[in-house]
């Protein structure tokens, strides 16, 4: 039966960038949907945290790591860990990001590194690391948070554009390598949604005016909106879906 096929228990989802937001609401739903979570941020409480909170609601496990990713050698050191501690999971979310706004004139190397290290590089380090061993063991869903910016230039976010339009990229290309090898890679790619992230924008009465009126559904996007999406990426349902980007847009790119 088709309803079966969203069915995650007894599968693990490594969801990164869970603490609040989109990845939130990424990994609540998959939760609903049966599996157990390993969550990471930067900020996020070893013990109490509200995902946590929510994901042991729902007769979920959760476990909570803690990992900067703009620094490299967090990062190897937070896979090592997560390999040792955990082995490696079914499904890999790779949500966590950043944006830092400036006018492209003034947009700084720093802004610039920091923005492609944690949106790009880290991205591709986690998806290589743990792809590897879903490649040896045949099976493997990993999915990407790209954005809007995947597809557009954006305003004064120049570094935050190239790293969501190599994500894109990264998704057709390894897609191409893995699907043959049991191993589906995919994207979802938001819209307009109330997050953090967009704070600055909501809160700008004529660019707030101006995202709403081009925004078919007539409203921003919420961190539940993904829930469906994404445990349709990560379950057997898309086993046949691979190097595709998947707008929660309300429309917006269709406009």
């Amino acid at each position: 039966m088709i309803l079966e096929q969203f069915d995650l228990s007894g599968k693990t989802a490594l969801v990164t960038g869970c603490k609040r937001g989109i990845g939130f609401g990424m990994a609540v739903g998959l939760a609903e949907a049966g599996a157990d979570i390993i969550g990471v941020s930067a900020s996020l409480e070893s013990t109490g945290s509200a995902i946590e909170k929510a994901v042991v609601a729902l007769g979920r496990k959760f476990t909570a790591y803690r990992c900067d990713f703009s620094k490299r050698e967090n990062l190897y050191a937070f896979i090592e860990k997560v390999k040792a501690e955990q082995g490696t999971p079914d499904i890999l979310v790779n949500n966590a990001g950043t944006i830092l706004r400036a006018p492209a004139a003034d947009h700084t190397d720093e802004y610039w590194d920091k923005v492609i290290e944690v949106n790009q590089s880290a991205q591709f380090i986690l998806a290589r690391e743990f792809g590897k061993d879903m490649i040896s063991r045949g099976r493997g869903k990993i999915i990407f948070t790209a954005s809007l910016l995947t597809f557009q230039g954006g305003i004064t976010v120049p570094g935050y554009a190239a790293s969501k339009g190599a994500i894109g990229q990264l998704t057709m290309a390894l897609s191409n390598e893995w699907a043959g090898q049991g191993v589906q890679v995919n994207a979802l790619a938001p819209g307009y949604i109330d997050t953090d992230n967009t704070q600055a924008l909501r809160e700008n009465p004529e660019r707030n005016a101006a995202i709403l009126g081009r925004i078919p559904a007539g409203r921003w996007g919420k961190p539940a909106d993904f829930k469906g999406p994404i445990v349709f990426l990560a379950s057997a349902a898309s086993d046949y879906v691979t190097g595709a980007v998947l707008l929660v847009d309300g429309g917006w790119m269709g406009r």
